[in-house]
């Protein structure tokens, strides 16, 4: 199971990876305050052709397909290695519930003429043994599958998350004020961070 955990920390990850275009003023009043707005740049009709909906649902369709929608390519090979490492511990761990099956059955059926059927692995192996070798790795099998699934699931919210973000980056309705002062009186300098939501973005002055 740590390749969903890599998985999801490589999810969280991109998140800081968001690219802004930043738009800087400063203004000098009374009081030597001064202001930068941050602002995040772009064109509405960028936010209409995005859909996070359409991201969705090609990831769910084809895993990775989703990610490329979102332009972030660096994800597909993260997508499908997760997936493929899940995949092949199924494959391998199916392959060994089955030999062990098949070795068990005929460890049990008391008649010699089937032992040559029973791998080298387990011929010299206690009946018993094995049997619990089968139990154990049946779980390992359902652990592939299940692992597989939850993969493929943040796959689908990976891209769907990265897909709102692309809306939300290209936003004209945020900014952020970094409003430095200076107290004269007690000398000290202050730093304070204001941000606003929605067009309407008043300067400070004093």
């Amino acid at each position: 199971m740590k390749y969903v955990f890599f998985f999801i920390a490589f999810s969280f990850f991109s998140l800081q990876l968001t690219a802004q275009k930043k738009d800087t003023t400063i203004t000098v009043g009374s009081g030597a305050i001064l202001k930068a707005d941050t602002i995040i740049q772009s064109k509405k009709d960028t936010v209409k052709a995005h859909s996070p909906r359409k991201a969705t649902i090609r990831s769910a369709l084809i895993p990775g397909w989703g990610q490329a929608y979102n332009k972030k390519y660096w994800k597909v090979p993260i997508v499908y290695a997760a997936l493929g490492t899940a995949a092949g511990f199924f494959i391998y761990n199916n392959k060994e519930y089955i030999a062990a099956r098949d070795a068990y059955r005929n460890m049990e059926d008391k008649n010699p003429a089937n032992d040559y059927l029973i791998p080298a692995k387990f011929s010299q192996v206690d009946p018993e043994a094995v049997r619990q070798y089968r139990i154990a790795i049946r779980q390992y099998v359902d652990y592939s599958v299940l692992a597989f699934i939850v993969l493929w699931g943040l796959n689908v919210v990976d891209a769907t998350v990265d897909g709102h973000l692309k809306a939300f980056e290209v936003s004209e309705d945020l900014s952020m004020h970094i409003n430095p002062t200076y107290n004269p009186i007690s000398k000290q300098a202050n730093v304070g961070l204001v941000f606003n939501f929605g067009r309407n973005r008043s300067s400070a002055t004093r």
